[in-house]
């Protein structure tokens, strides 16, 4: 028993002293750097999408599928752009993320969508896959890019183009019948920016009219987007939350980079929070309001939505926060508790591929079509703030010892 208590106490008190490392190690790699272990999750998520995890995260939400093939290509889109022309790390980059485009042009891939729409399948399918292949044509040479790619890059941007230039009563096109979000239709203007920045410019007018029907259709409550429109106006039907929300700060950069800083300072003082005092973490609905969780927030302790905080991160790192975003990715680590192996990495046992790819993500990001901002916001976090949770780590890795450091206390008093 003596020795089955030792190696409790001494398993416990590892498990604190990683936790404590996961805390304070640098987790994003910022906009230049690869950071640690994202070719071993991407390794972990080719595994899982070859055994059907694309299929069981269909099960979860109705584009589990698409997300979880979709992050897996851009990631690698990411890493592709870290590397120099020539290298073989672009040439992989480009091999799995082709893979990933070829799933979302499936029958599996556009299921859940309707081909009735304008354009057809809707905004979400046609603006994130739009945006995966620009991705694709951005780690080729422009001399040497894929012919085929590059037709099928340009027709498919100007069906968005089209779709938002017929649009004139609403900036938001239905990504479902009926059913309109902001979010949606922010991914796919800002793959027509892209396209403008890697083919001859024809979209100008496009997201200039855009902008200018967001503007004059902002969620009241918050001077933000809102979470969900009235598809046939473009009216607020809901406020303004951090599921989409932290989407839209990520995109919105590569759109118009100063309506994107003002966006972003509204939802940092009105999103992301301490709870308890403790770490940062971003609520679903803004400061002083509740509301229901769904399907895409997950469960909302104290408010907070960790789904959002995930991307948060992401969304922190184009705005070249970060603070934010290497603290809410050192939590992810800490809460995480990622199971590592040389050759593969995955969080939570890896019973949820879709809130890894979630993550890798997200420590990958960076702008694609604009630069960071050359002035950083004012930081909402300084370092100390890991302080409590350290000591919180320190003191779980102590109590097993204690029994034991007060019995030999004792034992010493008594002796003669």
């Amino acid at each position: 028993m003596r020795w089955t208590r030792r190696l409790i106490a001494c398993a416990i008190s590892l498990c604190a002293l990683l936790g404590m490392v996961r805390l304070v190690a640098p987790a994003t790699g910022g906009a230049s750097g690869e950071p640690h272990g994202v070719q071993r999750q991407l390794a972990f998520l080719r595994s899982a999408l070859d055994d059907g995890a694309g299929d069981e995260a269909q099960q979860l939400f109705p584009e589990g599928y698409f997300f979880l093939h979709a992050l897996y290509g851009l990631t690698w889109v990411e890493l592709g752009m870290r590397a120099p022309e020539g290298d073989r790390a672009r040439t992989d980059a480009l091999r799995e993320a082709r893979w990933s485009l070829d799933r979302l042009d499936s029958h599996s891939g556009r299921a859940p969508f309707s081909a009735d729409l304008v354009p057809s399948y809707g905004v979400f399918y046609r603006g994130w896959c739009n945006w995966l292949r620009g991705g694709m044509l951005s780690l080729q040479p422009a001399a040497h890019r894929d012919p085929a790619e590059v037709r099928r890059f340009t027709a498919d941007s100007a069906a968005l183009g089209a779709a938002f230039d017929a649009s004139r009563s609403s900036p938001y096109l239905m990504a479902y019948p009926g059913q309109a979000w902001p979010v949606d239709s922010t991914v796919a203007m800002a793959s027509l920016r892209l396209h403008d920045k890697l083919l001859p410019p024809r979209f100008t007018a496009t997201a200039t009219r855009w902008l200018d029907g967001v503007r004059d259709r902002l969620d009241p409550r918050t001077g933000m987007m809102p979470h969900r429109v009235e598809s046939a106006t473009g009216a607020p039907a809901e406020v303004a939350r951090a599921t989409s929300q932290s989407m839209i700060q990520r995109f919105l950069v590569d759109i118009d980079p100063v309506f994107a800083e003002q966006q972003y300072a509204r939802f940092r003082d009105r999103y992301v929070s301490r709870p308890l005092g403790l770490a940062p973490a971003v609520r679903e609905y803004p400061d002083g309001t509740d509301g229901p969780a769904d399907v895409d927030s997950g469960p909302l302790p104290l408010g907070v939505s960790l789904s959002a905080s995930v991307v948060t991160a992401g969304a922190a790192q184009v705005h070249g926060d970060a603070p934010l975003a290497e603290g809410l990715t050192n939590l992810s680590e800490l809460l995480g508790a990622p199971v590592e192996t040389p050759w593969t990495k995955r969080y939570a046992f890896g019973l949820v591929p879709i809130g890894d790819a979630f993550l890798a993500w997200s420590k990958t990001a960076r702008p694609w079509v604009s630069d960071i901002p050359a002035t950083p916001p004012a930081p909402s976090l300084t370092w100390w703030w890991r302080l409590p949770l350290l000591m919180l780590l320190l003191a779980a890795g102590v109590a097993p010892w204690v029994p034991a450091l007060v019995r030999r206390y004792r034992g010493r008093r008594r002796a003669p």
